[in-house]
């Protein structure tokens, strides 16, 4: 097959962040079929563009035997509201300019990633030209979830987002949720028919934890890091205004009698804020890390006790699965899950950590208090969470259970 995935946040080689679809389109392209990628290409947590991107509307480039067409998105991303619309119809625009003119030829299956929701428009206006069918993905319930977080907060486009999602969800041939939320909220709320619904969600990448889990000196790198004997939480992801991550250093402080020590590994546009807090209160047991690519953000992971999932409260995350806690399962580490909801019952379900209650520092400082004293249970929701995820989260299994679903659309057109 043909497959043309469309994805502002597809990664460059070597990149930090969310992987999931490098990852992905890896597995289809060892199973034989060629991909074409349109993404952005401006890094939405740093608002940076590389060198060879700059001064260029579209710019193709060979990435792991993968086509990649990087298309222009404004750096006005993470300046204000208007900045961060602007910046998502900045790539609808350069990517229906490369998916028409220059990603040239026909293709069997579109596979569109949202959010923003607005990529949806990019695909809908290539599949009526190269009369493709199209696969609607749903990494984030948009618009609900831009509402909460304060990024949509025009009437007139919440009403729009809020038309072109029902429009999109009809035009998809196919619509993949994350979680068994989405697909709830799908059908019984938004009307979508649930034969039309398929769920692929986030994975564990067992094919380099399995690796460091055998070859990898913990001892060596806590020396590096001078960690010593500090009692290490990790968290590696994004530190933007929808994960409140103010709740890890007002936790902090209530955690200064003890050993407890917060890593945060990521990027984003809360990071020199929550920096400039610490400092100011004296927060000094929290270390900020820069991203790294993703087999040193699972080295962190391992070098560490716990690792923690962590979001604002509020109801629109209860439908979603953090991608991290993932990462922290296949590196054998327990969580301290502080979002509700599916997240929540993940974690339950497998055993794997414990819920702590969001933005409530109190009872974040009570929880960790208990697994200071309790080194067997850490061993034992680690092993549990590895276990949980390799049966139902291995991303290769994923990726060529989503590819099977691809292969039906393209059978079917």
């Amino acid at each position: 097959m043909k497959i043309l995935l469309i994805h502002q946040y597809f990664k460059d080689k070597g990149a930090t962040g969310g992987l999931r679809f490098n990852e992905m389109v890896k597995v289809w392209r060892d199973e034989g079929h060629e991909i074409t990628v349109i993404a952005g290409d401006l890094d939405a947590h740093t608002s940076t563009r590389s060198k060879e991107y700059k001064g260029n509307f579209v710019t193709k480039k060979d990435q792991d035997g993968i086509e990649v067409w990087r298309c222009y998105v404004s750096e006005s991303y993470n300046t204000n509201f208007l900045g961060r619309l602007w910046a998502y119809f900045s790539f609808v625009f350069s990517g229906i300019f490369a998916g028409i003119f220059k990603a040239k030829g026909k293709y069997d299956v579109i596979v569109v990633s949202s959010p923003p929701l607005f990529v949806g428009i990019t695909a809908y206006l290539i599949s009526l030209i190269k009369r493709t069918p199209f696969v609607f993905e749903v990494r984030d319930l948009w618009p609900e979830s831009a509402i909460d977080t304060g990024v949509l907060k025009n009437k007139l486009i919440i009403k729009f987002a809020f038309w072109f999602e029902k429009f999109i969800y009809k035009k998809a041939t196919k619509i993949n949720v994350l979680t068994p939320a989405f697909r709830k909220i799908l059908i019984k709320e938004k009307g979508v028919d649930e034969n039309k619904i398929i769920m692929i969600p986030n994975a564990a990448d067992f094919e380099i934890t399995d690796k460091l889990l055998t070859s990898f000196d913990v001892n060596a790198f806590r020396n590096e890091k001078n960690w010593g004997d500090k009692f290490v939480i990790t968290y590696v992801g994004a530190h933007g205004v929808a994960n409140g991550l103010h709740q890890i250093l007002e936790t902090a402080e209530l955690l200064k009698d003890t050993s407890v020590t917060f890593v945060m590994v990521g990027a984003g546009m809360k990071k020199e804020e929550l920096k400039k807090k610490a400092i100011e209160e004296n927060i000094n047991n929290v270390i900020f890390y820069d991203p790294v690519p993703k087999e040193d953000a699972l080295k962190y992971i391992m070098a560490s006790e716990i690792g923690a999932s962590v979001l604002l409260k509020n109801d629109t995350f209860k439908t979603v699965y953090s991608n991290k806690t993932f990462d922290y399962m296949s590196c054998k580490k327990p969580i301290f899950m502080a979002i509700d909801g599916v997240s929540r019952d993940l974690v339950e379900e497998a055993r794997a950590g414990i819920f702590v209650e969001p933005e409530n520092p109190k009872d974040f400082a009570h929880k960790i208090r208990q697994y200071l004293k309790d080194p067997q249970r850490i061993k034992k929701e680690g092993e549990n969470g590895y276990h949980f995820a390799k049966k139902n989260f291995d991303r290769i299994y994923l990726a060529k259970e989503y590819l099977s679903h691809l292969v039906e659309v393209v059978n079917n057109k």
